[in-house]
């Protein structure tokens, strides 16, 4: 098993390894928390772990209550987010129980923003079961639901207590599943590490330890910058052209696909204009095949650009991008909307 610190303001441990969610109710107990466990799954990962993880937790003396929603992006909504409050009150759940998340980041999103509203504040467990989940959005403590408007529009910065991510769920996601959780991974490999784009071109390492140096990673950027002020937007590499994929699909493109192609627009686009080397480029879009991820952009400039006007990450008439520069780094730029339209028209021809 590997243990990796990750040293915000509220410190908490990642563990990696097989079968580890086994022991999750030896680890809350060991963590000194006591009172209920609220297991919040989806319908898909619910059948496989959920009656396993209560077991667990039965085990080592908590009372166990679950809420399963339906597998999906459009379940991360304000009317889950609500329903899964109304079931903690009626259940007089107290700021002392614990919310679990199981599942991938959808469950892990809507799990964590309930935890951080509810009583304003309760105690917080992922064990993420997607190997997205487990290399990003399980750890660093952004939790949040989608609106009407756009994805993750309503959230909070909310540390989890602990993380399990369990190699041995893997083994049941389908294979376009473990494609989307690698796009992410190349993703920290073109931002800032040569050594993980190798590890990958080469394919030399074991899953657990590529779990483990993306987590190391981000682990490491959330804790220079834990509220997303300044380092930590280089973990968005690709996501502003991907967050306008998801939407202009109706959520129906997966995320780590739209990752892989919002990576693949921004560095034709950063080729073209010499921002970096044409070999960025040619590592990139081979891994993305390698994954089986897709790298073209299905619509037109005026569709992504009106979409990416949207974007969270957009202030006062500005959006910063992440732009390689050469293979294993990148820089923050801020683009006003001329210079944003000529990086998607650049990187959509």
């Amino acid at each position: 098993m590997i243990k990796i610190e990750v040293k915000t303001g509220k410190p908490y441990t990642v563990k990696i390894g097989n079968g580890i969610i086994n022991n999750a109710g030896e680890e809350a107990k060991a963590l000194g928390l006591d009172g209920r466990i609220l297991i919040i799954s989806d319908d898909n990962v619910a059948a496989l772990y959920i009656e396993k993880v209560k077991l667990s937790f039965e085990s080592a003396g908590f009372e166990v209550l679950s809420f399963v929603i339906p597998h999906g992006e459009e379940s991360k909504s304000a009317e889950n987010l609500i329903a899964i409050l109304n079931f903690a009150a009626e259940n007089a759940l107290s700021r002392t129980d614990t919310f679990v998340a199981l599942g991938g980041g959808v469950v892990g999103d809507l799990c964590g923003f309930a935890a951080a509203v509810y009583m304003r504040g309760t105690n917080f467990i992922q064990l993420p079961t997607t190997l997205l989940a487990a290399v990003d959005s399980s750890v660093g403590g952004k939790t949040a639901i989608d609106l009407d408007a756009g994805k993750n529009l309503a959230g909070a910065f909310y540390q989890p207590k602990l993380v399990l991510c369990d190699t041995k769920t893997l083994d049941t996601l389908p294979d376009e599943e473990f494609s989307n959780g690698m796009a992410e991974v190349i993703k920290y490999g073109m931002f800032c590490n040569k050594e993980l784009l190798d590890i990958l071109t080469e394919g030399n390492a074991d899953i657990e330890e590529i779990i483990a140096r993306c987590v190391e990673i981000k682990a490491r950027v959330v804790e220079a910058d834990e509220f997303d002020k300044g380092e930590r937007m280089f973990l968005n590499f690709g996501h502003t052209v991907a967050h306008a994929v998801e939407a202009l699909s109706g959520y129906k493109t997966p995320h780590g696909s739209a990752v892989a192609i919002g990576m693949a627009v921004i560095t034709k686009a950063c080729t073209a204009k010499g921002v970096c080397p044409s070999e960025v480029l040619d590592v990139l879009l081979p891994l993305l095949e390698k994954y089986n991820l897709p790298h073209v952009c299905p619509y037109d400039i005026e569709e992504v650009y009106n979409v990416t006007l949207k974007d969270k990450k957009n202030a006062h008439g500005t959006i910063t991008l992440v732009l390689p520069t050469a293979k294993g780094k990148s820089k923050l730029e801020k683009c006003d909307y001329n210079k944003l339209k000529e990086i998607i028209t650049l990187g959509l021809k």
